[in-house]
């Protein structure tokens, strides 16, 4: 029987790999690319500051062919939806059915991707959803999965964790009122090894650099 055709929208991040970790494992759609925001103007991935090269090797090792779509710097929102609807409407018309999203409980982010896509065609697929963070980041670490912060909100958090392990010691360190895998915002990762890479992927830690609020720091392929 024909899967469905799916893209992965993929930040770098924990919850796009471990979301493709459980959609291969379950098996029902065929995940055929990454789509990936890039600011065109730095060549990074959009919020996570992943340098693209960087990217593309990740990608190579999870087996996905990239899809980006490049976003000016600034990015107002009307710029931003013009370019979804067309990348979606190009997966669109090469049978791509699905597309799938790591998001895990914020119900405005849910509802605004399923009008969207709605328009496009498209159904988006929630493989985390509802799931309790703090027993997901447990699981995401138990399952051999290895990252870093990559962005650090410095309204919620020191920029000292800007280039820190996600694992354990780091749970423990995060402050009062902090979701255990950041999904109000509070940092973002860059994933390094994970069950759905075929090896793990060498990187250190260049420059931490603040931006607009956020503390990044600086991977860099050895």
């Amino acid at each position: 029987m024909t899967r469905p055709k799916a893209l992965i929208s993929w930040s770098s991040g924990k919850d796009s790999a471990f979301a493709l970790h459980e959609i291969r494992r379950e098996g029902a759609f065929d995940v055929v690319g990454a789509l990936t925001t890039v600011n065109e103007r730095f060549g990074r991935v959009s919020i996570h500051g992943v340098r693209q090269q960087v990217l593309d090797a990740q990608l190579a090792t999870a087996g996905l062919p990239p899809c980006v779509v490049p976003i000016p710097d600034p990015c107002p929102n009307d710029a931003y939806e013009a370019r979804m609807i067309r990348a979606m409407a190009d997966a669109k018309r090469s049978g791509i059915t699905h597309v799938i999203f790591g998001d895990l409980f914020l119900a405005d982010i849910r509802a605004y991707r399923e009008q969207k896509l709605a328009g496009a065609g498209i159904t988006p697929v929630f493989p985390l959803w509802g799931r309790p963070t703090p027993a997901l980041a447990r699981e995401m670490i138990a399952s051999g999965l290895e990252a870093r912060l990559v962005s650090v909100d410095r309204a919620k958090l020191d920029r000292s964790l800007a280039g820190r392990t996600f694992d354990e010691r780091l749970l423990e360190d995060l402050p009062a009122g902090i979701d255990p895998c950041g999904e109000n915002g509070e940092f973002h990762t860059f994933v390094s090894a994970a069950p759905v890479f075929s090896q793990r992927l060498e990187v250190v830690c260049g420059d931490v650099v603040e931006r607009g609020g956020f503390a990044y720091c600086d991977l860099m392929l050895t």
